[in-house]
């Protein structure tokens, strides 16, 4: 069944409003993620300021959040002009054992999110991160963070075959038979995988680098090979590799974006 394409909230909002026009100058957004895209506060902050009568779009008070707006909307917040000028950011994480890459944490761990907000310098906290992908609460290691969708969506992408290098510690030890079973690719319940690079670095220590991202997949495909993960940890996407310690993050380059991730950058977009 073909997915039905689902239409974007800003556009909604403009139909209510007795209009589809799309605001001029090029992409269109909606409000409250247009100040949490350009840093000038999170997306929830931005929605609370915009219902109060905080925000303004073009010289009149605006209380709906998913209004559309464009590059060419003059934007105020109590009464100072923001520029929605948004440069793509891309953050490397190093996610430790316990947070969940969730909104909330009904176990009291805490979130990724809340961990990142915590390292964050004054300069980032305005902008609306995102997760690029998950990791499981027990998986450390690189987890990338974005203020742009766009970039989301190219980072979970199926056909973006992005690859994503991961170290799982297993029981037992895997021979050439379980490795080349993994290599060649595996039928699992939601179907077959695809490829993937595998070798040893110990006698129960994997490297495995696939290049998708289902619910569990190196657990499940381990497990299915007669060795479930004990500990997994992810040390590189694309060619970026984490390289910093666990609970730090650093802005990846725009070199790093382009040539490392394969996303194609146009900043001010």
């Amino acid at each position: 069944m073909a997915r039905r394409s689902k239409t974007p909230r800003w556009l909604e909002a403009a139909r209510r409003r007795g209009t589809e026009v799309v605001p001029e100058g090029g992409r269109a957004d909606w409000l409250a993620r247009a100040l949490g895209r350009a840093g000038v506060m999170p997306r929830a902050s931005a929605e609370d300021a915009i219902r109060a009568g905080r925000v303004e779009v073009d010289g009149r008070v605006e209380v709906e959040p998913f209004a559309p707006v464009g590059p060419q909307s003059v934007v105020r917040v109590d009464g100072r002009e923001c520029s929605l000028d948004a440069r793509v950011w891309v953050l490397m994480f190093h996610k430790p054992a316990g947070p969940v890459v969730h909104g909330s944490d009904p176990e009291g761990v805490g979130t990724v999110f809340e961990r990142l907000r915590a390292v964050l310098p004054e300069s980032l906290q305005g902008y609306e991160w995102y997760a690029v992908g998950r990791l499981d609460r027990d998986t450390t290691g690189l987890l990338l963070f974005t203020n742009d969708e766009r970039f989301v969506r190219h980072g979970t992408a199926p056909e973006t075959h992005l690859p994503k290098r991961y170290v799982a510690r297993v029981e037992g030890r895997p021979g050439e038979v379980a490795l080349q079973r993994l290599r060649e690719g595996l039928a699992l319940e939601d179907g077959p995988t695809r490829p993937a690079e595998a070798r040893l670095r110990e006698v129960d220590v994997v490297e495995l680098t696939l290049t998708e991202g289902r619910h569990h997949q190196v657990k499940r495909m381990l497990a299915a090979v007669g060795h479930p993960v004990v500990t997994l940890h992810r040390e590189a996407v694309g060619r970026v590799v984490l390289d910093v310690p666990e609970g730090v993050f650093r802005a990846l380059r725009d070199e790093e974006v382009s040539a490392g991730l394969g996303f194609a950058l146009k900043q001010g977009a």
